[in-house]
């Protein structure tokens, strides 16, 4: 009850305003020492004289005047900063007898005429805007022996970090972390904030970084990412620094890493190494709880919903027992002034998961119900090698040139056991089925790619060249074995079906991609882009079935209804234009591009030909205001064709589920999606406010959809069709809204979402043959609520927590739906203790309840804990004891429902283990570097 009241109490603080004394004022006017003139839009601060922390923030006006409101009474400083003047500070204080305070007419000074006898006595500026570049100093804030800049950025205004590192700024997510303007090993921003020094960095700069053709031709093409760039300092920027760590568990847990780092001026080399069977298969800290994140829900743009309590963005995905290890290193230099530039980047590793997983099926067919339950084990194991390498050529001071090469290999082994079981409605077996699926897959690709850019004579007029060209080649060994047993209405055996096949697959790839690029200004405000180009394709996919006569012989007697060898060779032009306006606070495009497409379809057993022609296009309509530069109005219409994949289209079946064989349509025909959007985005720095509302509607015509027919024995066969007479659709909201809470001195918001999708699929009733469109209706209901409190050197504190409620009803068997509510909650602590002991500990709780088609429902408390304590001068030796899964409540769980069918998975996952491990950090840095 006492922690339901404080939740309370903090919602209150949260929605109600400050009611402290607020009327007090400051004023003045920032001019130029030496000419007199006004400094507009010079940067104006008041921190607290007691802690440097910021208290308000604003600009001045374009006459250089400047007025802060709303202060309250307290000792504070004023800090002036404007691009190329020294920084400006003086300390001052409000009370009762001095409301307001005007500072007049304040003088700064050009930093080309300070005199080495001018002695200038400022504050280190915490925060500098820079036009649409936020600055923060580094200097200014606190930072802890050994901390990282994921330690440093926590602190900035605005900037938040969930546990699993990543980052959001100004209300939306950073998508890149870059290194004194570079990336580091290219894929994750985490590998430079939890494995960069904090003391090693000088400032950090966060704004909105240009696609690469918006910044060479200088004509704003909206497309941005949210960037955070970590400027190191000079002596910091040669020597070398790393870590490693290692540690054992009970049950044969373990874990080791190593990473070392060796930058000397612009030249950096990295190294590192992992050997894990805790989930960890990257250098990021606490990996493992990304399998077991808070159940998140979606309507996919088809229509369908789903959600898990697992992620998908790593190799390993929750699912089994992993054993990863894995090795790579990265490599970056410039010479000659900038001229040239290299990055490079090598990764091995290997990966091995065992594991289990339960999954029941209900499939909902016209006047009639089949519920499925599938017992699986899996032993997967991948090997995987990867090289990549940019160059970038300054040719002269208006060309350059870019060359990208990668090549990747990868080996998978897949050998998996399926014991399947089927009964009707009225609960008498229909179907069982013994699965074994043993395949080993080989996957090699390469890709060049050459990037060509030139500056004409006129400003903005440029010209663009790429050429690109990849080649993939997938082969592909295995056996299918399979033992079907079917029974009648009264539960006898009546049919039994053996399957005994060798699979092979060798399927090409060979593509060549070629795009011209010229930029026109029409005037200062409106520039015209043209693009053409061409793309061949020339593929092949050779796939074929064996039998063997006897069951001790060899696979010789080759399936032509489950073999093909199809050539494909595809050629398309590629045309369009794009205008873009931007004058003062307005952005805006309009234009489209074209594709002409000749597909050509061979298939080598029959000589059989498909040829076809169509058009692809992609209308594009963008309208962007800014208020200010952190608040903006986006609204967005667009639409792109959608072609058949080539799986849909194949005319050959694929049994590998003896019980649910898909078919390919050659006939299928294009479809198109069309979309509308709207984003609202909204930051202030004083009391790091952030709003950002968006909303997206979307609607397909002539959309390709699935035809399942399911029939007397409980064989499911799939076939995809062009449904002409209804538009799926779907609609999502989301609201955020995030401020700081000054009575409390916490950060808290609110986000509100509404997802809302419908579908359409054929249902066929093998046993009836009766044949029914089913409509889906999926809607999902969220919220969360999200409090931070932070004291330096104390401790660190969050919570986020909300219900969600999802609905999900087919057109058929409308007593069984899927309609259910959940909630969601995350809690963290760090208690900073003293003799540098350090107490963490993080809780997730996941709840599911149950739905007519799914009669049990989920509920998972996941709590971690750890203790650790440092020792040595800078803190660089930690050991540290660990408990994962405390109350051994840790399993996987997904549910799907798309099409009429409700599925629900669980699965083995890693659970409760103790480990004891010490890490130890390295720095030789500004070690004979640039000082």
């Amino acid at each position: 009850m006492k922690i339901v009241l404080y939740l309370i109490a903090l919602l209150v603080l949260f929605c109600c305003p400050a009611h402290a004394q607020s009327n007090y004022s400051i004023k003045g006017l920032a001019i130029d020492t030496a000419e007199k003139k006004n400094l507009l839009h010079t940067t104006i601060m008041v921190l607290n004289a007691r802690d440097s922390i910021l208290r308000k923030f604003t600009r001045a006006k374009t006459d250089g005047s400047f007025t802060v409101n709303n202060l309250v009474a307290g000792k504070f400083i004023l800090v002036l900063s404007y691009p190329g003047y020294a920084d400006y500070s003086e300390n001052f204080t409000l009370d009762d007898k001095n409301q307001q305070h005007d500072f007049g007419s304040i003088q700064m000074t050009l930093t080309t005429h300070l005199l080495q006898d001018v002695i200038i006595k400022a504050k280190v500026a915490p925060i500098k805007i820079k036009g649409d570049t936020t600055e923060f100093n580094a200097r200014a804030y606190v930072i802890q022996p050994n901390d990282k800049v994921e330690d440093l950025i926590k602190q900035f205004p605005g900037i938040r970090v969930d546990r699993f590192g990543q980052i959001t700024a100004q209300g939306q997510r950073v998508g890149k972390v870059l290194l004194d303007g570079e990336e580091f090993f290219g894929d994750d921003p985490t590998l430079v904030t939890k494995n960069i020094r904090a003391d090693m960095v000088d400032k950090v700069q966060l704004y909105d970084k240009k696609s690469d053709q918006a910044a060479f031709t200088g004509i704003d093409d909206g497309k941005t990412t949210k960037t955070l760039n970590i400027k190191l300092k000079e002596d910091k920027k040669s020597g070398s620094f790393g870590k490693v760590n290692g540690g054992l568990g009970n049950n044969d847990y373990y874990t080791g890493q190593l990473m070392y780092n060796k930058f000397k001026d612009k030249e950096k080399i990295a190294i590192y190494g992992i050997g894990s069977n805790t989930g960890t298969t990257g250098l990021n800290e606490d990996d493992t709880e990304k399998f077991a994140e808070s159940e998140t829900a979606q309507v996919t743009d088809d229509g369908g919903i789903y959600f898990n309590t697992g992620t998908n963005d790593m190799e390993y995905n929750g699912r089994g027992l992993p054993k990863a290890l894995a090795a790579g290193a990265h490599y970056d230099n410039k010479w000659d002034n900038k001229k040239y530039a290299v990055n490079g980047n090598y990764k091995i590793g290997g990966l091995n998961i065992d594991g289990t997983q339960t999954t029941v099926t209900q499939n909902n067919l016209p006047g009639r119900v089949i519920n499925s339950t599938s017992e699986q084990l899996d032993h997967n194991s991948t090997f995987h090698q990867k090289l990549d390498a940019t160059v970038t050529m300054a040719i002269d001071t208006t060309s350059d040139i870019k060359i990208a090469l990668d090549g990747i290999y990868k080996n998978n082994k897949i050998n998996t056991t399926t014991a399947d079981t089927s009964r009707r409605g009225d609960n008498t077996l229909l179907n069982l089925n013994n699965t074994s699926n043993i395949n080993t897959v080989d996957d090699h690709k390469f890709n060049a790619s050459v990037f060509y850019t030139k500056k004409l004579k006129k400003n903005r007029r440029t010209i663009s060249v790429l050429i690109s060209g990849s080649a993939d080649d997938n082969t592909g060994f295995g056996f299918l074995k399979s033992n079907l047993n079917y029974f009648d209405n009264a539960g006898d055996l009546n049919t039994a079906e053996q399957i005994d096949q060798q699979k092979t697959k060798d399927n090409k790839l060979r593509r060549l991609v070629t795009n011209i690029t010229y930029t026109e200004p029409i005037s200062k405000a409106l520039a015209v882009v043209f693009n053409y180009g061409f793309k061949i394709d020339h593929s092949s996919s050779d796939q074929r079935s064996y039998g063997r006569p006897i069951s001790d012989g060899h696979y010789t007697v080759q399936i032509d209804s489950l073999s093909n060898f199809f050539k494909l060779n595809q050629f398309s032009n590629r045309a369009g234009a794009i205008f873009y306006y931007n004058k003062g606070k307005t952005r805006a495009d309009l234009g489209t591009r074209f594709s002409d497409v000749s597909f050509s379809q061979i298939n080598i057993f029959t000589g059989n030909q498909l040829k076809r022609t169509f058009i692809n296009w992609s209308p594009q309509a963008n309208l962007t205001y800014d208020f200010t530069s952190r608040q903006y109005i986006l609204l967005a219409f667009g639409g792109k064709t959608i072609q058949p994949n080539i799986n849909q289209i194949q005319p050959v079946r694929d049994n590998t589920n003896p019980l649910y064989v898909t078919l390919g349509n050659p006939n299928l025909t294009p479809s198109f999606l069309n979309y509308v959007g709207l984003i609202y985005n909204s930051f202030q720095i004083i009391g790091e406010q952030s709003i950002r509302i968006s909303a997206k509607y979307n609607f397909t015509n002539n959309p390709i959809v699935s035809n399942i027919s399911t029939d007397s024995i409980g064989k499911t066969t799939v076939q995809y069709f062009n449904l002409s007479n209804r538009s799926p659709h779907n609609w999502k909201i989301n609201a955020e809204y995030f401020r700081q809470i000054p009575v409390a001195d916490i950060t808290g918001g609110l986000d509100f979402n509404l997802n809302s999708g419908t579908s359409y699929n054929m249902v066929k009733n093998g046993v009836t043959n009766i044949t029914e469109l089913n409509t889906t209706n999926n809607i999902i209901y969220g919220a969360n609520l999200y409090l931070r409190k932070s004291v330096q050197n104390k401790f660190d504190a969050s919570v986020s927590f909300g219900p969600q409620y999802i609905i999900n009803q087919s057109s058929l068997q409308t007593l069984y739906n899927s309609n259910g509510g959940g909630f969601n909650g995350d809690g963290a602590l760090s208690l900073y203790l003293p003799h540098d002991f350090q107490l963490s500990s993080t809780v997730n709780y996941t709840y599911t309840a149950k739905t007519q088609a799914l009669p049990e429902g989920f509920r998972r408390t996941l709590w971690n804990a750890s203790i650790s304590k440092s020792f040595l001068k800078e803190k660089s030796l930690a050991v540290t004891g660990a408990i994962n899964d405390i109350l051994n409540q840790n399993k996987g769980f997904t549910r799907n429902a798309a099409g009429g069918i409700i599925s629900e998975e669980r699965y083995s996952t890693i659970k409760r283990y103790f480990m004891l491990s010490i890490s130890y950090d390295f720095s030789r840095m500004g070690k004979g570097g640039t000082k």
